[in-house]
Parts: C-alpha cells; structure tokens; sequence
C-alpha cells in the first residue's frame, strides 16, 4: 500500500484522523514518535521557523526546502499546509505542488482565503490534472476560511462553505476544511451535507475528537496552536532567564539530551 492511499484510508474511520500540526523536521519527528498515524505541517509555525510572518509570504523555495527535511526523519504520511499554493496563476501552483510530489507527500492543504472559490476550484483542478498526468497521487484538503475569516455574515456561513466544498469537490479535491467552525449543530449539519471528508481545527469550545466523530468529523487539525503555545513557552523561559541569569529555570520540564539524540537514530 502506498502512502497515499494509506492517507486515504485514515480518513475513513469513525474517530477523526488527529493531526498535530509541525513546523519543521524535528517536531515532526516528535510527533510521528509519539504514535501520530500521520503528520501535517502547520503554514504559520513553518513561515516562524524560517523567519518570516505567516500569510502568503513564506518564499516556495524555503517551504520546499522544509518538507525536504521533514520527509527524511518520517515514516508515517505527511500533509503539506501550503496556503494558497504560493502564486495566483492555477499551473505555477501545480508545479509548486509536484515538487512536494516528487518528494513523496501524501496530501497538501490549499486555502480560499479571500480569493473567490472559482480560483481555488482552477488551482485544484490543475493539481489534480498535473498529478494524474505523472501516474502519482495525492489527497487535496480544501480548506475554506469562511468562518476563519468571516467572510460572509453567520447566518450564511453554513450554507455558503457547503457550497464552496461541492465546487472544490467537483474541481478535484479530497476533504474540505473549515478552520473556525465549533458549533457542533452546525458542524453535522455540514458533515451531513458534503461529500468530503470533513475537517476541523482545535478551537474554543469545540468538542473533543470522540463527540466530533459522532458528528462526522472525519480529521481534527491542531493548526497553528501548538507552535504558538512553544513559541509562548520559549518566551517566558528566555525572559527569566536573560533577567535572572539562573540556570535551574530553563531545565524545568526539559527532555533529556539523551532521548531528543534518539529520536534521530539512522
């Protein structure tokens, strides 16, 4: 089987795919070595990483360069947050998306934003074209930032990303993501409604993945949370410690050299 249809395969079961979202190769290592079936990168953590703010400004080279380095330490399937596929023009995306191809990704995360859905539909069917013209495959996680973004008013929100999913679906993608969505009403309303996987993000008050499966929830994203809580927690440490110049503070709840060094044994 391969690691494509493997990622496949982990959207079919009745409890959602969890992904903890990773910025660069050693968090994803991290995670893979903690049991995770799969790993995704995080858009925002990554752009961090390599200096640079989130939202479309991370150079491709850069994002390229990243998952290069991850896919060496993995061995489960990855998923590439890679936001709007970094250009506007539908075939310069394709290219993009066929070098993480070429690297053996398992799925990509592509977004809307405030782009209108014709744009993501042409961009995602020129991935699928380009992908099924090289004999390989991949899974296309539409992410759709209506209710992330509030791009049209609440009452509407569920119909409009319902919608949106069934072009996105039409143009060739595999799972539609709806980051922002809580309500659990809403959140089988729109499951019920869409034939794709359906795909949330860690957010305040959303239910925990075993009532989100009962509602169709097929995959749980942390997004960019975890690495903002790291980030948070790097802060406070280097702040006492350039204040204090005590040593103690910064080893609390250290992981020992020893067992960060065998998480990248050959």
């Amino acid at each position: 089987m391969n690691i494509v249809t493997r990622f496949r395969q982990l959207h079919r079961d009745a409890s959602p795919l969890k992904l903890a979202n990773a910025w660069d190769a050693g968090s994803a290592r991290m995670i893979e070595s903690l049991g995770a079936r799969a790993v995704a990168t995080t858009s925002a953590g990554v752009a961090w990483a390599m200096g640079y703010q989130d939202g479309r400004q991370l150079p491709v080279s850069e994002m390229i360069a990243t998952v290069r380095r991850i896919i060496r330490v993995l061995s489960v399937p990855l998923s590439v947050d890679m936001e709007n596929g970094y250009s506007d023009d539908p075939q310069t995306v394709a290219n993009n998306v066929m070098q993480l191809v070429d690297l053996g990704v398992a799925g990509i995360n592509i977004e809307d934003g405030h782009d209108t859905p014709s744009i993501l539909a042409a961009k995602i069917e020129a991935i699928r074209r380009a992908v099924t013209s090289s004999g390989a495959d991949l899974f296309i996680n539409a992410r759709c930032d209506v209710y992330l973004a509030h791009l049209v008013e609440e009452k509407m929100r569920s119909d409009e990303s319902i919608c949106r999913g069934r072009t996105y679906a039409s143009a060739g993608a595999d799972g539609l993501f709806l980051p922002g969505l809580a309500e659990p009403t809403v959140i089988a309303g729109v499951a019920g409604a869409t034939q794709l996987p359906l795909n949330v993000m860690a957010w305040p008050g959303l239910p925990d993945a075993e009532t989100l499966g009962t509602l169709g929830v097929r995959r749980l994203s942390a997004g960019s949370a975890i690495s903002q809580t790291v980030f948070g927690k790097m802060k406070a440490l280097a702040e006492g410690f350039l204040r204090s110049g005590e040593s103690s503070a910064v080893s609390d709840d250290a992981m020992s050299y020893a067992d960060i060094q065998s998480l990248f044994q050959q």
